[in-house]
């Protein structure tokens, strides 16, 4: 494969299949069909696709937490074949253990990698003041709002310093100005650590303003329908969705997904 795959990219997802045989089922259903994408260190990108297009199966492929039919997934040049220390991912739901504190569900990787000592304590509570919840770290998760309960999940995923973050669908179940505060947090905590994302969404304007660039996905099988660079400027803000070419970047995206039919109007 020659042009844009001659260098190695922080992530390279080549010619990715993935067919599941479900008990029962009469056929195997093709999740994924030939999925390629890359993306370079530093940058946010985001899958866009409607429910059930395979773009939760290509993250937890990139995960390493399901293996996959045919094609290739590198991390730094190594094929992902398993869990890696150096990967964080936030879930759609929260899933805190209600018997530990705030402080303690944000400090379980470290205690999985056997790496919980005063350093990470000192970076688990340096996550939270960057979070808003220095003064919960206390609480329970009961005692937290949903949007709390997120907040406490993306520290926990970024406690062991993760190179790569890895978010499925984080804040589909908040309400719309929570999720707003929700993406200007998270582009704020990418900023200051520094770490990848792989964002999957199924909002077109949520994949937009978080991203550098969005991967458009199909209707099952799963297949890349086109790949878009957003050259919207750093720091955004609630202004750049009402943007001349943040309102451009939605259409072209609606337009990849099917929403948005070839030659209609964009201002009918």
């Amino acid at each position: 494969m020659t042009g844009k795959y001659v260098e190695m990219a922080f992530v390279e997802v080549r010619g990715v299949r993935k067919v599941f045989a479900p008990p029962g089922a009469s056929a195997p259903v093709v999740a994924i069909e030939d999925a390629s994408f890359r993306f370079e260190a530093g940058e946010l990108v985001s899958l866009l696709g409607p429910s059930g297009c395979g773009k939760t199966t290509v993250l937890r492929i990139i995960a390493g937490l399901v293996p996959k039919t045919a094609g290739s997934v590198r991390i730094e040049g190594e094929e992902v074949v398993e869990p890696r220390a150096n990967v964080g991912f936030v879930f759609q739901q929260p899933n805190l253990m209600p018997w530990r504190t705030v402080l303690d569900n944000v400090l379980f990787p470290a205690e999985i990698l056997r790496r919980r000592n005063s350093q990470t304590t000192a970076r688990a509570r340096d996550l939270l003041a960057m979070v808003g919840l220095t003064e919960f770290e206390r609480a329970r998760p009961h005692q937290l709002s949903g949007g709390m309960q997120q907040r406490v999940a993306l520290c926990r995923a970024l406690v062991h310093e993760p190179t790569l973050l890895l978010m499925d669908e984080p804040f589909g179940a908040l309400d719309e100005l929570t999720r707003m505060e929700m993406n200007d947090l998270l582009l704020d905590v990418r900023r200051q650590t520094k770490a990848s994302v792989a964002f999957v969404t199924h909002s077109i304007s949520e994949a937009v303003y978080l991203a550098d660039q969005v991967i458009v996905f199909t209707k099952r099988p799963g297949r890349i329908a086109e790949t878009i660079a957003v050259d919207l400027p750093y720091p955004r803000s609630a202004g750049t969705r009402y943007s001349p070419g943040f309102t451009a970047l939605e259409h072209r995206a609606s337009r990849a997904l099917g929403v948005l039919r070839e030659g209609a109007s964009e201002h009918a």
